[in-house]
């Protein structure tokens, strides 16, 4: 069987490296906001090329604390309305509404399934105040349109950055942010380190990565019971840290992010070279660096049909999402409402294997045996 990801083959050749970095934090006897965290928050922001990182205890917790943070700084208050994709995972959505903030959900494209620019543009209001943009599978969304709008209506840009780990800006035009880093595109910018993303940890962990040093400030503050200070707290914070454990594997494992991002392109290449079926839609890539390929994401009305003729054939594959946001119980509120677009990408998506550890025979059998689906 060919595993959509296995995670203990991925971690395999930092075996040597994880268990040296564990003995380290072991013997240090300390754990919590520790100097493999300090510096883990210096080699990451040093790669998004941003000022700060702020490491938390994971990606919901990123961004939850983004947003309250902006409201410490009162650039929020609760009740303001944020723009956010439909077709997201439900946590980007949960975490505005931790916040006390609006989700308003908007329609992507079907293009590169991330938010579409010119709905955003259409459903700004009076209580409008930011965009939480969602680099989903890993593309990064449509930066220049959304900066653009976000200027012109004094609006935050917060990006959900869990999929994108290393994706860079490219524009033909001589845009301000080109060249840049997913992470250090928007005003913030929040990142998973779950152990299933192109930089997993071995169990839960985030960051939060800015230039705003008021931000960065209050940040460090409210991860930690909202105190500088031991005992004295300045803002009713939570505990989201990321321990010194996690950053000391994602010290290990950050030098060779770049190399692995590259394996999964070229593996996405060779997908859209060589699958041929016309009943499978590949999807879109301009063959830049703006995307890393966090998952391979194709279409077809017969989802499920190809699912189980992949699973017969020894091919595992994931839906990446079955179930949209708003039809989910939790949300019954809006179980009535209608995304079209939405609703027929989660309909029809289908996650194909890639990793960094998938062989090259592993690539050609698996695209042999899509070309050979028939119903």
């Amino acid at each position: 069987m060919i595993s959509f990801l296995d995670l203990k083959q991925v971690n395999a050749k930092y075996e040597a490296a994880l268990k040296d970095k564990m003995a380290d934090v072991l013997n240090s006897g300390w754990y919590i906001l520790g100097s493999e965290l300090h510096l883990f928050e210096t080699n990451f922001s040093y790669y998004c090329g941003t000022k700060f990182c702020i490491g938390v205890g994971n990606g919901f917790d990123a961004l939850v604390l983004i947003l309250k943070g902006y409201i410490e700084l009162g650039k929020l208050k609760k009740g303001d309305e944020i723009m956010v994709p439909a077709n997201t995972y439900i946590a980007s959505i949960l975490a505005i509404l931790e916040a006390d903030l609006v989700p308003i959900l908007i329609e992507p494209t079907f293009e590169d399934f991330n938010i579409d620019p010119t709905k955003v543009k259409k459903r700004i209001s009076t209580k409008t105040k930011g965009i939480l943009l969602v680099h989903l599978y890993g593309q990064l969304a449509n930066i220049e349109l959304i900066k653009e709008i976000a200027t012109a209506n004094k609006l935050l840009v917060i990006e959900d950055a869990a999929q994108a780990h290393g994706a860079i800006f490219k524009s033909t035009a001589n845009f301000h942010l080109n060249n840049r880093k997913s992470g250090n595109l928007g005003d913030a910018a929040a990142f998973s380190f779950y152990p299933g993303k192109n930089l997993g940890a071995l169990g839960d962990g985030g960051a939060i990565t800015t230039n705003d040093e008021d931000l960065a400030n209050i940040l460090f503050e409210l991860r930690n019971y909202g105190s500088k200070k031991k005992y004295v707290h300045n803002y009713m914070g939570v505990n989201s840290r990321l321990d010194e454990l996690q950053a000391a594997f994602l010290n290990v494992k950050l030098p060779f992010l770049d190399i692995d991002n590259e394996i999964r392109r070229n593996i996405a290449k060779k997908y859209i070279s060589e699958i041929k079926n016309p009943k499978i839609l590949l999807p879109f890539w301009d063959y830049s660096e703006n995307h890393v390929f966090h998952l391979f994401v194709i279409r077809t009305k017969r989802r499920e049909e190809l699912r189980l003729f992949l699973l017969e054939n020894n091919i595992q594959t994931l839906i990446h999402y079955p179930i949209p946001p708003h039809k989910q119980v939790a949300f019954s509120n809006w179980n009535s409402k209608s995304y079209p677009i939405t609703e027929q990408i989660h309909n029809e998506v289908l996650s194909l294997p890639i990793s960094p550890v998938l062989t090259e025979n592993e690539v050609e059998y698996i695209i042999n045996i899509l070309n050979k689906w028939t119903y």
